[in-house]
């Protein structure tokens, strides 16, 4: 049996307009009612004065190496597949919110049932061969789904040097540029 790679999904925080396309075909996509999504665009606003601006910041599951969530459901609902995708089985789901209270994103999102549900990473187009809905959607190419070996290879060509994410990447990549 052939073991595929890890496929996640990369999110381009420089990218993000804050349009909301990613939000309103994800619901269209996963045929969505009121209420849940599996992708939420979050907004933080920085600086001050004239600095003064407004980020977005798409949050959908982030299908992570080693799933927390998987981890903490005890009745085996949650599971991974061989690409990565982690997928919830509805039926085997008793509602505990284990999986919310483990994951970092707070994606989990429980429907009036009481029973979890998230974003699938629109596994019907990956089998397909196509992109997720979010991804294959967003014109400002801020939502990547690949390896991340083939990531990292379009953040290099996107930006070609060094990009530091996380709370010093401001002034780690204005060293960098120097």
């Amino acid at each position: 049996m052939e073991v595929r790679q890890q496929r996640i999904l990369y999110i381009d925080p420089a990218r993000c307009m804050g349009c909301r396309a990613c939000e309103t075909v994800c619901k269209l996509e996963n045929d969505l009612p009121a209420g849940p999504r599996y992708t939420m665009v979050t907004e933080a606003e920085t600086g001050e004065g004239e600095t003064e601006k407004l980020n977005f910041l798409p949050v959908p599951c982030q299908h992570c190496g080693d799933a927390p969530c998987v981890r903490a459901c005890p009745t085996g609902a949650l599971h991974k597949r061989e690409d990565g995708v982690v997928l919830t089985d509805r039926r085997k789901c008793v509602g505990c919110h284990e999986c919310l209270w483990a994951c970092p994103f707070g994606v989990p999102q429980f429907a009036s049932d009481g029973r979890m549900s998230k974003c699938t990473m629109c596994v019907h187009r990956l089998d397909e061969g196509t992109l997720p809905a979010c991804a294959a959607n967003c014109p400002a190419e801020a939502i990547l789904c690949d390896t991340v070996e083939n990531i990292s290879r379009i953040l290099r060509e996107r930006y070609g040097k060094t990009v530091f994410c996380g709370p010093f990447a401001d002034r780690l990549n204005g060293e960098a540029a120097r």
